[in-house]
């Protein structure tokens, strides 16, 4: 004899597709979100690719802190391409529709971009740390190998997380409605769209989060705890305003990347205001990856010197 539960499931037609409530309903707005989003996400992937590109062939950008900033333009450049372009498509599309595989697909790719980056960013303060707190036993400290290492594991966590979402994710029943109300692939309203329990996916989202959230956030926390100490014991302005000047970028990196993220996850899902918090994904999903390389390359000498001398030698 067939469960109550399975009768239910077989009374509904399964999910092959879902469909987006999208960003905005007024048709004059439509045209408006298109090009704004257009011109961030062209700026993204101009300044991502061009800060990898520069720091590849650039011999004065070849030390830890530009290694791992390679990783963190490639990792925007991935996050932001797994959702934007499918967004402005549906900006103009009369149906904002994605196929099941397709959404399992994105939702995969850009949890796997950010938290990636999320540890990526606490090895960059790691790095900031060394370099101003140890600065003699920076490059035996910060060697090739060891920055690989913390590459590669910041990338194998990512994985993890990534696997361990999607799959929980959709191995849930949808066999309800298939309409997302948001713009991309995310569990939090894909949970809401099940038609069976979801409570161990959201106690997943929740750990998940949390475990990345405190690690990485204490671990760049102390970083800054030790690096302000270390300034504050320089005694001239000139050294002080020198060490500032080499943390402001990843702290600025840092700080809106994580006010923008703790915020969306690190809440219980009752707490979830679906209609407030697309825009507030907005920010963390297009705007920060167009930010990033901007911030590094307005905020740092090296970088705007080293693209100077190429644009010297191209001209």
């Amino acid at each position: 004899m067939k469960s109550p539960k399975k009768m239910v499931e077989e009374n509904h037609t399964k999910v092959t597709e879902f469909v987006f409530v999208g960003l905005v309903d007024s048709p004059k707005m439509k045209p408006l979100c298109f090009i704004v989003i257009l011109i961030i996400y062209l700026i993204t992937l101009t300044g991502n690719l061009g800060m990898i590109i520069l720091i590849r062939i650039s011999s004065h950008l070849q030390s830890p802190m530009y290694f791992f900033l390679s990783h963190l333009s490639f990792l925007d450049f991935g996050y932001s391409s797994a959702i934007a372009p499918k967004m402005l498509v549906n900006l103009l599309a009369e149906k904002k529709s994605i196929s099941y595989t397709h959404c399992a697909a994105q939702m995969f790719f850009f949890i796997f971009c950010a938290s990636t980056e999320c540890i990526l960013l606490a090895a960059m303060a790691y790095d900031r740390y060394v370099a101003i707190c140890n600065p003699l036993l920076y490059v035996v400290t910060m060697s090739p190998k060891v920055c690989s290492v913390m590459v590669a594991g910041s990338y194998l966590i990512g994985l993890v997380n990534a696997v361990t979402q999607t799959a929980s994710t959709f191995q849930l029943s949808f066999c309800g409605s298939n309409v997302i109300n948001h713009f991309f692939c995310d569990v939090p309203p894909l949970l809401s769209l099940s038609c069976t329990d979801t409570s161990i996916n959201e106690m997943v989202l929740f750990i998940f989060a949390t475990i990345l959230g405190i690690f990485t956030s204490t671990e760049i926390v102390v970083s800054y705890a030790f690096i302000l100490s270390a300034i504050l014991r320089i005694n001239s302005a000139e050294g002080k305003e020198k060490a500032f000047a080499t943390c402001a970028s990843h702290l600025a990196a840092v700080t809106i990347f994580y006010g923008t993220t703790v915020f969306m996850y690190l809440r219980p899902s009752s707490s979830y205001v679906l209609d407030q918090d697309k825009w507030a994904s907005i920010f963390y999903t297009i705007v920060i990856p167009m930010l990033n390389p901007l911030i590094y390359s307005l905020r740092n000498k090296e970088v705007k010197n080293a693209l100077w001398k190429i644009l010297k030698k191209i001209s």
